[in-house]
């Protein structure tokens, strides 16, 4: 299988893509103005503390304050396991209002909520994460073997001392050797004993780490030994891309290209067109068949349809074939669209057990190459799957789109004769309380267009029984359920 990092670079906007065999798989988009603030450190002041919630809201230097609950505190040394976590204490036990605390960003600002913290901090870099404030060595559960395992926890328990601190091998690490994980430990201590340094020197609201701009992340994060090619469409972008693989993923030096052609980097791969489908609510499948997606504050939905595949054999072929095919779809969709959190799957109710087993481990197989944590439930008695997926940074939807300005983000508007009746009802309101000659009415071009035609019985029947005369105005900035009833 081919894969490719593509990264598309403009003054205002970053954009990283990854594509297997020309499909992309996953995308990241970093604007300058809306930098992600997920892994920065800060210096933090405690404004609220919330017993009954055990939990506390910080001021980091954001819009809204950020949030921190007791179980993301880091316990005092001595009261805690190696990496293991024990009963949390109060929440008054740990902060009081007005106190000073570095944190760090585990999650960006999603919708209306603030960002979400920790004081557990930690700094990456290529291979390690490093966690001052815990002990032991652990190492990420995508690194199966054992013996692989065994021998890199080896490698670096052999190099850090007691008391010095908890490290995670991260997926990168694996086939690397002895002398690249002591170089990545030494980056990490030195990049640690700067942080110390800055601690007295920043305010409050001020970052002390903010973490690496998103065409050097995708390096470090997605760069692996099976991507074959890193194409930049920015020449300073590529220089700087250069010169930090050099330093720390010598073996990508070769694959990074600086893309020069004509057409545009991310039409090449039809990119530009994923990124339009991965916004629409419906999706096509191959067979006929479609997914309808819904994404809520609470969850997002996703309903599988055969539309118009009618299968070969039977019904129950059909729906098994669908659920198939959709299930592999879902997975893709899911890394595009960046959807986390609870998702419920609304596939097609299947007859045969070992289908419904079938259709989740196709689920499950497709879900291996997601970078993010999810879990996957078993198909419950009304067919519906159940699944979490990690979300840390806001959903494609998010990023690129806001609420429409005339459904306020319903997804549906009253209809042109609803908002009549309404205007009706108004009218008749206004004649009770008020002594007028006569009504204006400002409203939308369609509104107004039934008050004239379908309508205008009733327009002349309000006219009889309010005892004034009714004219109508359109107002081209009005949306359809905006409107004004003027005394004249």
């Amino acid at each position: 299988m081919s894969s490719e990092i593509l990264i598309n670079v403009t003054p205002s906007e970053t954009r990283a893509a990854v594509v297997d065999n020309g499909v992309l798989q996953e995308i990241f988009i970093e604007r300058s103005e809306s930098r992600g603030i997920f892994g920065n450190i800060y210096k933090g002041k405690v404004c609220r503390v919330l017993p009954g919630m055990q939990a506390a809201f910080v001021e980091i230097g954001l819009a809204r304050a950020a949030f921190l609950h007791a179980s993301d505190i880091s316990i005092p040394k001595g009261q805690t396991g190696d990496l293991q976590k024990t009963e949390v204490p109060p929440i008054t036990s740990l902060l009081r209002e007005g106190q000073e605390v570095l944190v760090q960003v585990i999650k960006d600002p999603l919708g209306t909520k603030g960002a979400r913290l920790t004081t557990q901090l930690s700094v990456s870099s290529r291979y390690l994460v490093y966690m001052p404030e815990t002990q032991g060595v652990g190492v990420s559960l995508k690194i199966e073997g054992d013996e692989e395992r065994n021998r890199l926890k080896s490698c670096l328990t052999n190099q850090v001392q007691e008391g010095e601190g908890g490290y995670i091998l991260r997926t990168a690490a694996e086939g690397v050797s002895e002398e690249e994980l002591i170089a990545d430990l030494n980056y990490l201590h030195r990049l640690w004993a700067k942080l110390v340094e800055l601690k007295s020197t920043v305010k409050c609201g001020e970052p002390l780490h903010e973490d690496l701009p998103l065409t050097l992340r995708a390096l470090r994060d997605l760069y692996t030994p099976e991507i074959d090619k890193v194409r930049i469409d920015s020449s300073e972008t590529y220089l700087k891309a250069v010169k930090f693989a050099e330093t720390f993923i010598p073996e990508c030096v070769a694959r990074l290209d600086h893309y020069k052609g004509d057409q545009p980097l991310f039409d090449l791969f039809s990119v530009e067109d994923d990124i339009k489908k991965a916004l629409e609510r419906k999706v096509m499948l191959k067979s006929g068949g479609y997914l309808i997606f819904d994404q809520t504050e609470a969850m997002t939905t996703v309903d599988v349809n055969t539309g118009g595949f009618v299968g070969h054999k039977n019904l129950e072929e059909t729906i098994f074939k669908t659920n198939l095919e959709a299930a592999q779809a879902i997975a893709r969709q899911l890394r595009v669209r960046n959807l986390g959190g609870i998702i419920i799957l609304d596939f097609i109710d299947m007859d045969e057990e070992e289908h419904r087993e079938q259709v989740v481990r196709t689920l499950e197989k497709y879900m291996e190459g997601d970078r993010a944590r999810h879990n996957i439930c078993a198909v419950s008695e009304l067919g519906l799957i159940e699944m979490t997926r990690k979300r840390t940074r806001e959903s494609l939807e998010h990023i690129l789109c806001e609420p429409c300005p005339c459904c306020a983000g319903k997804g549906y508007a009253k209809s042109a004769e609803t908002v009549c009746y309404e205007i009706f009802r108004e009218i008749i309101r206004e004649a009770k309380q008020y002594e007028t000659t006569q009504f204006l009415i400002l409203a939308s071009q369609d509104v107004i267009d039934r008050l004239n035609d379908q309508d205008s019985t009733n327009v002349a029947e309000l006219e009889q029984f309010i005892g004034k005369p009714i004219i109508f105005q359109h107002e081209l900035q009005y949306s359809r359920e905006q409107f004004n009833v003027v005394l004249m």
